[in-house]
């Protein structure tokens, strides 16, 4: 399928354009992708080749980004050859500033985002640009990069991301006389990018990611064309750009090819390799030695996440925490644990936050924890890498539940630190910030004044708890007593 800018115009100069999004560390497919970037090259003038990625390449649930502080995504862009890539939320959040610095300073592949610099200084680190311009066969292609912007995280990371329509309109007035063709790689989601296209003029093409949406073929809003490559690098896009000979862009055509056949880079997987047993070698750190056992289970309250709900409680100071069984995969056994064996059984770059939240909505929390269809919910995105949310483990509150009672009428008793629960009253509730973001338990929606920890991970807090025997044997009480049958 073509977008066509101006159908009567005979193609001057034909450019390929490749791109990607969302690989978020998965490398098998990274190394497909690779493979095919060098069957294209090989029968392609590097005059006439653009490849470019557009954020959330890599993901802290993979035990070789973990285990390498991300060198290893480092190093797969590099090898890869992209000319630029835009930081992903996955980059600016799951890491700190000072780390960002470390793993990204040098690298020869620029790094290009208009709406995110540092607080302190209100300029972008030195390794990140806001647009940039390459010239391929006498065309100026200009590119901006624009993320999602994550204030309320990436404040108390020391970030400030501006609104990214206002940068866009400033940004692309200044660059469009610069440029033959001005293309946004965009990290802000499919309606976003259309949002763009139907409102800022002089935009030709729109690189997307971010909401993980696959656009097989460009989808053409206006005088603009959107395209992007879904997820986790099961497609890449391959485009030609067509400028007629006053270098105007006059037709865009192809869209995503599924990678399922593409050959491996071998290279690039023996280098990937190298830097699996490289991470392993540093996750083999033991962080805590068990003397028995500790489960966990998704339907049922378990050792193990209670044990998180008390570490998180404790770490954000909250009267009660709450935690869903889902965010563990597995238990633990008997003896040595590992930085490895923690990262395995929590994967999930998430944190910690505090939230107020009225007596009567914890009931209704705690009552839809009982139900099936909360338990063995499938979750997608929202920083979740488990399977289902499962049942809220807890602490500071113990509950009386009678099976006997239709649902949400079964919570007979609920007490906070000793004293029975007030309805009416406001309590400080310690949890996960997926919930702020209205995923999972509806009766956590409504919490307010958020309160985020960052830059822990919850594994980070779970590590620390393992290492508090008084802890470790609280989280075996049973904070939920149940009556009746189901």
């Amino acid at each position: 399928m073509s977008f066509i800018k101006s159908p009567m115009t005979e193609p001057n100069v034909t450019l390929t354009l490749l791109h990607t999004n969302d690989i978020h560390s998965h490398f098998e497919e990274a190394c497909r992708i690779a493979g095919y970037f060098a069957d294209v090259r090989s029968c392609i003038n590097p005059d006439k080749l653009i490849v470019v990625d557009c954020g959330d390449f890599l993901d802290r649930a993979r035990m070789e980004t973990e285990g390498t502080n991300g060198d290893v995504n480092r190093a797969v862009v590099e090898s890869m050859g992209y000319d630029a890539v835009l930081l992903g939320n996955n980059e600016g959040l799951s890491y700190t500033p000072v780390e960002l610095d470390r793993l990204f300073t040098g690298m020869s592949v620029p790094v290009v985002c208009a709406n995110m610099v540092r607080n302190e200084s209100k300029l972008p680190p030195s390794w990140m640009i806001p647009s940039m311009i390459i010239e391929r066969s006498g065309i100026r292609i200009g590119f901006i990069g624009l993320t999602a912007p994550f204030n309320d995280y990436y404040d108390l990371l020391g970030w400030d991301a501006s609104d990214p329509m206002d940068t866009l309109q400033t940004e692309a007035a200044r660059l469009r006389p610069e440029v033959d063709v001005l293309i946004v790689l965009s990290h802000l989601g499919l309606r976003n990018d259309e949002k763009i296209a139907a409102t800022i003029e002089g935009i030709d093409l729109i690189l997307g990611g971010h909401t993980h949406h696959l656009l097989e073929v460009p989808l053409q809003v206006g005088q603009t064309a959107i395209c992007a490559a879904g997820k986790f690098g099961f497609y890449v896009g391959h485009l030609e750009l067509e400028f007629g000979v006053d270098n105007k862009l006059i037709r865009v055509t192809g869209g995503c090819r599924s990678t399922d056949d593409f050959p491996h880079h071998v290279e690039l997987d023996n280098l990937i390799e190298a830097y699996r047993k490289q991470a392993r070698q540093k996750m083999n750190r033991q962080i805590a030695e068990l003397t028995e056992p500790l489960h966990t289970q998704h339907n049922r309250e378990s050792p193990l996440p209670t044990l998180l709900a008390c570490g998180i409680r404790h770490l954000t100071g909250a009267e009660i925490g709450l935690v869903n069984a889902g965010q563990l995969l597995k238990g633990l056994p008997i003896g040595k644990v590992t930085e490895e064996t923690i990262h395995s059984i929590c994967p999930s770059p998430i944190n910690a936050c505090t939230i107020k939240l009225s007596g009567r909505l914890i009931v209704r929390t705690l009552e839809e924890s009982l139900l099936p269809e909360f338990q063995d919910l499938s979750i997608r995105g929202f920083g979740f890498r488990g399977n289902v949310l499962g049942m809220l483990c807890l602490d500071g509150l113990e509950v009386r539940v009678d099976l006997d009672q239709a649902p949400y009428r079964r919570i007979v008793e609920v007490k906070v630190n000793g004293a029975i629960l007030d309805e009416d009253k406001i309590y400080s509730v310690g949890t996960l910030d997926m919930f702020t973001f209205g995923v999972g338990y509806l009766g956590l929606k409504s919490g307010h004044d958020v309160q985020y920890f960052l830059p822990e991970f919850i594994r980070d807090v779970l590590s620390d708890a393992l290492n508090d025997e008084q802890w470790i044997k609280d989280c075996k009480v049973p904070r939920w007593r149940f009556e009746g049958h189901l």
